[in-house]
């Protein structure tokens, strides 16, 4: 067996359901399927179990431990060459393993990822989500599939990996925000090859509101600085620009009852980004939402950042994560 797909899951049977339907297209058909129930209390067992004659899937539950340990739970009862972890929250195009295969004919390597896209059956705040993840003004496009990038560190929504190497280095660690760049990190560290496959593209849910995409990134930018603890070196000028921002926003804020022109950059940003989002998606309600989007996206990074050095960079203090008892909530 060449594949296995492993996903984690945690309260989701409704996207398993969407998930598994689109594996049941694929036009390839030497993979199996490895859902990891991680301490759920709406389980998907009954979903995996309609597919039962439709794919070789096979399902497990765990207590829960989180996304990174779920994942190795799946890896260590795979059975392919090579495992492609994906988010239960995604759906694949019938191409997807094609795409896949074709690239790894062309040119093997150890690992390799894609990026994501908005379905046009998405909520408008969905593709707004989407759009700010992926936008040149907010994250400079290398969520979206840029190519021509220095390295290429695979997401966890969409990553592949020779199945001997992510067991040789012992696959995600504990880190429960950022153990996807942590791994992909490893994965450089140990001289494997990687790379970005441009056709291996996802439709991916992302978050459905803006108050649980904001703990999402907001544990993003705590995650760059624990990620800068365990891999010195890592940090970049391009991380810092969230930080910036908002540091940025909060002055001119501050500002504005002495000179509401100080305001212009805001408007001016928001702008850019409401005509873009709604000139890519066809939709004002699209562009909207983008605004809000994006500036969640920023600050939510950014002041996460901000928090994990002055917590671990000035008081000296070790690794931590925000929201933890109501992060789904």
């Amino acid at each position: 067996m060449k594949y296995s797909f492993v996903v984690p899951v945690y309260n989701r049977p409704d996207e398993v359901d969407e998930l598994l339907d689109s594996l049941c297209g694929q036009d390839l058909a030497d993979f199996e399927v490895i859902l990891v129930e991680d301490g759920s209390t709406e389980p998907c067992r009954n979903v995996a179990e309609r597919y039962a004659r439709r794919l070789d899937v096979h399902y497990f539950a765990k207590p829960n431990s989180g996304p990174g340990q779920t994942r190795n739970y799946g890896v260590e009862r795979a059975r392919g060459e090579y495992v492609l972890i994906l988010d239960s929250d995604v759906v694949v195009p019938p191409g997807y393993l094609r795409a896949v295969d074709m690239e790894l004919q062309a040119a093997p390597c150890d690992a390799f990822g894609g990026p994501d896209r908005a379905h046009p059956s998405f909520t408008p705040m969905q593709k707004a989500i989407n759009y700010a993840m992926t936008s040149f003004f907010t994250t400079g496009g290398i969520r979206g599939g840029k190519k021509k990038m220095d390295k290429f560190y695979p997401r966890s929504f969409n990553m592949g990996v020779r199945t001997a190497v992510y067991r040789q280095l012992g696959g995600f660690s504990d880190m429960r925000f950022g153990e996807d760049i942590d791994f992909s990190t490893r994965i450089f560290e140990g001289g494997y090859s990687c790379r970005l496959f441009p056709e291996a593209w996802v439709w991916h849910k992302r978050r459905t509101d803006l108050r649980k995409f904001f703990k999402q990134v907001h544990n993003s930018g705590i995650a760059r600085i624990n990620l800068t603890k365990r891999h010195p070196g890592t940090l970049k000028l391009v991380h810092l620009l969230p930080a910036a921002f908002t540091l940025g926003c909060a002055l001119l804020v501050a500002g504005s009852p002495f000179c509401l022109w100080s305001l212009a950059p805001l408007v001016l940003f928001a702008a850019l980004v409401g005509c873009d989002a709604a000139w890519r998606e066809r939709s004002l309600r699209v562009g909207g939402l983008a605004i809000a989007a994006a500036y969640v996206q920023l600050v939510g990074y950014g002041s996460g950042f901000l928090r994990a050095w002055w917590q671990r960079c000035v008081l000296g203090r070790g690794e931590f994560e925000a929201f933890r008892k109501n992060f789904y909530k």
